[in-house]
């Protein structure tokens, strides 16, 4: 889960700290796929065709430009790989993973800043439904996990729980879907153990979104536990957390700890994308503008004249 080498295993992959500060070069692809073999390139092929042919019966958008036939164009999903392309840490950002002398409690990879394309897909995703970005967010958090884990031994994934609430208006578990759509976790196992315990010691009607680090840190506090049939597969074990969004790291500090009271070594955490930390006022800082026109992250759509 860091930059330096694990003890008995190969170096880690480097994870650089700001992907702002020193934006990677660009990286010509061999082909237009994530797999080496030719076989299942062409298999992908078929699948595109297939794509293409299921948008004549049934018109769909780009959920991030809303150009036609594709739930993600193809400057788009380019646009998501540049963004993603280089793991970085992301602890310092996230209030509840330092202490007061700014040491790490858990380090965090992100496979990118929570922002344009990518921030408009995980959105899509999540709150609408469209399983169809699930190929291209999961390379993107396979790729991170891969960054983080490389040369660290024997690793057990976990994921972090979704609610039962959220599970019920959604019909599915992100982070879970994710981790299937992820084609580079081979040889990873994924211990899903953590469950919610609904035990908190303040609920609080809706989401987290607009609760700042105090009201986030209480509302999941007791609120996660190891399964009893899950201990025996983490006791002991070094495991990774895995979650879609970091913001304050209240989330992943609460799957620790549950973790580490089950008797697992927690090396740290991977989530696909990490939001910007506050300003001095307690204010998320704004996402850079997207390309193009203003788009409005809480649709699928560029907003249009009436």
């Amino acid at each position: 889960m860091s930059s330096t080498p694990a003890s008995g295993g190969r170096a880690a992959a480097p994870v650089r700290l700001d992907p702002d500060l020193n934006p990677a070069p660009g990286i010509p692809a061999r082909h237009r796929s994530d797999h080496g073999s030719a076989f299942l390139r062409f298999t992908d092929q078929l699948a595109s065709a297939a794509a293409d042919l299921l948008s004549l019966a049934v018109p769909v958008d780009c959920v991030c430009c809303g150009a036609e036939d594709r739930a993600l164009c193809v400057p788009c999903d380019r646009h998501i790989r540049r963004l993603t392309a280089v793991p970085f840490r992301a602890e310092r950002g996230a209030p509840a993973l330092m202490d007061v002398d700014g040491l790490v409690l858990l380090p965090v990879v992100a496979a990118g800043v929570y922002r344009e394309e990518l921030a408009q897909a995980m959105l899509s995703f999540k709150r609408h439904g469209q399983h169809q970005l699930k190929r291209s967010l999961g390379r993107a958090l396979g790729g991170a996990v891969r960054a983080a884990c490389e040369g660290s031994g024997e690793i057990r994934l976990v994921p972090v729980p979704t609610s039962t609430k959220a599970y019920l208006n959604r019909g599915f578990s992100p982070v879970h879907l994710l981790l299937g759509g992820a084609s580079q976790l081979a040889g990873l196992a994924v211990a899903d153990v953590l469950a919610k315990t609904g035990g908190s010691v303040l609920q609080l009607p809706g989401g987290q979104k607009g609760l700042g680090r105090g009201a986030r840190a209480q509302r999941v506090r007791g609120s996660m536990r190891v399964s009893r049939r899950g201990q025996g597969r983490v006791a002991g074990r070094r495991c990774v957390i895995i979650d879609d969004v970091l913001t304050t790291g209240s989330t992943l500090s609460e799957a620790a700890r549950a973790l580490r009271a089950a008797g697992a070594h927690v090396a740290g955490a991977v989530v696909l994308a990490a939001t910007r930390p506050p300003d001095a006022e307690g204010h998320s800082a704004p996402p850079p503008k997207t390309r193009g026109s203003h788009r409005d992250l809480e649709k699928n759509k560029p907003r249009k004249d009436e």
